[in-house]
């Protein structure tokens, strides 16, 4: 079995697992047979849900018999802060935050996220200081974008 295959085999054992408001991000497969599922929810995941999404899916696939030698391991968690944006459905969620954008040009945008469609986001970004600072507002377009990650400000 390819690591596509484990991969789509396993995705259609956990969707029907996820209640709520809680959707799939990623599946991701080491050598070693070792799944790491990222999932997240408009709400916020809990470590409680993970663990019980974790039990029913071994679960499944122990008695499904998908790796008869019981070689596999399965680690599901939400993508950590460092982890960038891939769903629509994350930059939703993620609106009133603050982010950074990688362009593809490998040039950097900071902005607070205000507003995202199919086609772009909006960030709102100041320019200058004090009296001079005027409060900028500007859609970029997905195609331009490389990556997006949340900026944690203390």
């Amino acid at each position: 079995m390819t690591q596509d295959t484990q991969i789509q085999a396993v995705e259609k054992l956990i969707i029907p697992l996820l209640k709520e408001d809680i959707f799939l991000v990623s599946i991701k497969i080491k050598p070693t047979n070792n799944f790491k599922i990222y999932l997240d929810a408009d709400s916020g995941l809990g470590i409680d849900k993970c663990i019980k999404i974790n039990r029913a899916l071994y679960k499944i696939m122990e008695e499904m018999g998908m790796y008869p030698e019981g070689d596999f391991s399965l680690e599901v968690s939400s993508p950590g802060l460092d982890e960038p944006l891939k769903l629509l459905r994350q930059y939703q969620k993620n609106i009133g935050r603050d982010v950074e954008l990688i362009m593809n040009d490998d040039t950097r945008k900071e902005g607070k996220l205000t507003a995202v469609t199919e086609e772009n986001v909006t960030i709102e970004y100041t320019e200058g200081k004090g009296k001079k600072a005027v409060v900028k507002t500007e859609a970029i377009p997905f195609d331009m974008i490389k990556q997006t990650k949340v900026q944690i400000k203390f």
